[in-house]
Protein backbone atom coordinates (compact mmCIF):
# COMPACT_ATOMS: atom_id res chain seq x y z
CA UNK A 1 0.00 0.00 0.00
CA UNK A 2 2.85 2.52 0.53
CA UNK A 3 5.84 1.17 -1.24
CA UNK A 4 8.27 3.75 0.21
CA UNK A 5 7.75 2.91 3.66
CA UNK A 6 7.85 -0.70 3.20
CA UNK A 7 11.20 -0.40 1.38
CA UNK A 8 12.54 1.74 4.25
CA UNK A 9 11.14 -0.66 6.95
CA UNK A 10 12.36 -3.72 4.78
CA UNK A 11 16.53 -1.96 4.59
CA UNK A 12 16.06 -1.49 8.51
CA UNK A 13 15.55 -4.94 9.26
CA UNK A 14 18.53 -5.99 6.73
CA UNK A 15 20.78 -3.67 8.47
CA UNK A 16 19.57 -5.17 12.16
CA UNK A 17 20.00 -8.59 10.70
CA UNK A 18 23.66 -7.63 9.21
CA UNK A 19 24.31 -6.43 13.29
CA UNK A 20 22.87 -10.21 14.01
CA UNK A 21 19.95 -7.68 15.99
CA UNK A 22 17.03 -9.67 14.50
CA UNK A 23 16.36 -12.11 11.61
CA UNK A 24 16.72 -10.57 7.56
CA UNK A 25 13.65 -9.93 6.66
CA UNK A 26 11.93 -12.63 3.88
CA UNK A 27 11.67 -10.35 0.47
CA UNK A 28 11.30 -13.50 -1.87
CA UNK A 29 8.12 -15.55 -2.33
CA UNK A 30 6.81 -17.48 -5.49
CA UNK A 31 4.61 -13.83 -6.20
CA UNK A 32 7.91 -12.42 -6.21
CA UNK A 33 9.52 -14.86 -7.92
CA UNK A 34 6.96 -15.20 -10.80
CA UNK A 35 6.64 -11.52 -11.54
CA UNK A 36 10.51 -11.57 -11.74
CA UNK A 37 10.64 -14.29 -14.09
CA UNK A 38 7.65 -12.83 -16.43
CA UNK A 39 9.53 -9.36 -16.76
CA UNK A 40 12.45 -11.79 -18.06
CA UNK A 41 10.11 -14.06 -20.40
CA UNK A 42 8.96 -11.22 -22.34
CA UNK A 43 7.93 -13.06 -25.07
CA UNK A 44 5.97 -15.47 -23.15
CA UNK A 45 7.49 -19.14 -24.50
CA UNK A 46 7.50 -20.58 -20.48
CA UNK A 47 11.74 -19.84 -19.96
CA UNK A 48 14.59 -17.76 -20.18
CA UNK A 49 17.74 -18.36 -21.82
CA UNK A 50 20.68 -19.37 -20.26
CA UNK A 51 22.35 -15.76 -21.25
CA UNK A 52 18.80 -14.16 -19.55
CA UNK A 53 19.31 -16.05 -16.48
CA UNK A 54 22.85 -15.11 -15.65
CA UNK A 55 22.44 -11.56 -16.40
CA UNK A 56 19.70 -11.74 -13.87
CA UNK A 57 21.84 -13.48 -11.51
CA UNK A 58 24.27 -10.80 -11.79
CA UNK A 59 21.63 -8.43 -11.56
CA UNK A 60 20.65 -8.95 -7.87
CA UNK A 61 23.77 -9.10 -6.93
CA UNK A 62 23.85 -13.36 -6.67
CA UNK A 63 27.02 -15.60 -6.86
CA UNK A 64 27.16 -17.05 -10.69
CA UNK A 65 30.40 -18.92 -9.20
CA UNK A 66 28.77 -22.45 -9.22
CA UNK A 67 25.93 -22.22 -11.77
CA UNK A 68 26.08 -24.44 -15.09
CA UNK A 69 24.98 -22.35 -17.99
CA UNK A 70 23.91 -24.33 -21.22
CA UNK A 71 24.72 -22.66 -24.46
CA UNK A 72 22.63 -19.12 -25.39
Amino acid sequence: ERPREFLIQALERVKAGKRAEGEYPYLMDEANLVAMFQLLDVLGQGHITPGQYREALKTLGLSTEDVQFGED
